[in-house]
């Protein structure tokens, strides 16, 4: 086979685009519980997908498998590997100091962000900040270990402007229906990292078709996140053990933040104030956030006092 030494769901991602529907539902479940379809049958697969036993035999075919029980070997394989990624981290870093440890990781990290500066586009770091200072509304997708980026950015996000709408899910279907007043005039920013989410490329693929405008960020130009999206900011994010490395990323995001603010500066500067007004007004007696170890009034406070003074109102 031609394709023997490309990886299956990497197969997947690429040719998701020209699927059919039945294919995308069978592709969908596989990136989202390849360690139980890894054990299924072809008739099980299509049975809980909703789709027939033919379906997911044609499926392995159009990956480029013989037949269903190769292409169910390859995943069984694939899994084992993502399993035996521990014992690579032991391999690794199992003779090294934690010092050393702590040392190389961020070493490494350094090396992501330099090699994202190098890499991103500037003219879709442009394009970036335009779509969505000019959309009515943005819908921020990020799932599993992208879930914090999105978090981030959205916190941030309207503190600039209004109409930011995080989307949390844990299918498919709940996607669509926080999305579906989703049109031209809004954008779409999906975050996505190996492995990546088959759940968010969904989302990106309906946005797609209901013109609205898409961003993605995400690790390269061979992302599938790419498919459905009008800008593609890349930040580079490796493996280093079991867990990803975020951090070029979530500078890449901070950057994002950043010029957006300066694009925005009056409306910041208003939203801002507008929110210290309501700290002022509905949360007179405590701060819930203090700068110094010894800032006023978190150390000096007593919540059982605080309480017998609203007893006694």
């Amino acid at each position: 086979m031609e394709q023997q030494e490309f990886d299956i769901i990497t197969r997947m991602n690429e040719k998701y685009i020209k699927m059919s529907k039945g294919h995308k539902a069978i592709a969908a479940y596989i990136s989202d519980h390849y360690d139980q379809a890894a054990f299924m049958t072809a008739a099980k697969l299509g049975e809980t997908v909703g789709v027939s036993e033919s379906t997911v035999v044609r499926f392995a075919m159009h990956l480029g498998y013989e037949g269903y029980p190769e292409f169910q070997n390859a995943l069984a394989e694939w899994v084992k590997n993502k399993l035996n990624s521990v014992q690579k981290m032991g391999a690794k870093y199992g003779k090294s100091t934690q010092s050393e440890i702590l040392t190389s990781v961020l070493s490494a990290d350094i090396e992501k962000i330099q090699d994202t500066i190098v890499n991103l586009d500037p003219a879709a770091f442009e394009a970036a900040v335009d779509i969505i200072l000019g959309a009515q509304t943005i819908y921020l997708i990020g799932v599993r270990s992208c879930e914090p980026l999105a978090d981030f950015l959205h916190f941030y996000l309207n503190m600039i402007r209004g109409n930011v709408v995080l989307v949390k899910t844990t299918s498919v279907s709940e996607m669509f229906e926080q999305m579906i007043r989703v049109g031209e005039k809004d954008a779409v920013i999906g975050i996505s990292f190996p492995r990546y989410s088959m759940r968010t490329l969904k989302a990106m693929e309906f946005a797609n078709d209901r013109n609205a405008k898409v961003i993605t960020i995400t690790d390269s130009i061979h992302s599938p996140m790419n498919l459905y999206s009008s800008c593609n900011l890349l930040a580079r994010s490796d493996m280093v053990s079991i867990v990803d490395s975020l951090v070029a990323p979530l500078s890449v995001i901070n950057a994002l933040v950043v010029a957006l603010c300066l694009r925005r500066p009056d409306d910041v500067k208003r939203n801002l104030e507008t929110l210290e007004d309501v700290w002022n007004n509905y949360q007179v007696y405590l701060n819930d956030e203090i700068n110094f170890i010894d800032e006023e009034p978190i150390l000096n406070y007593s919540l059982t006092r605080q309480e017998e003074e609203d007893g006694n109102e």
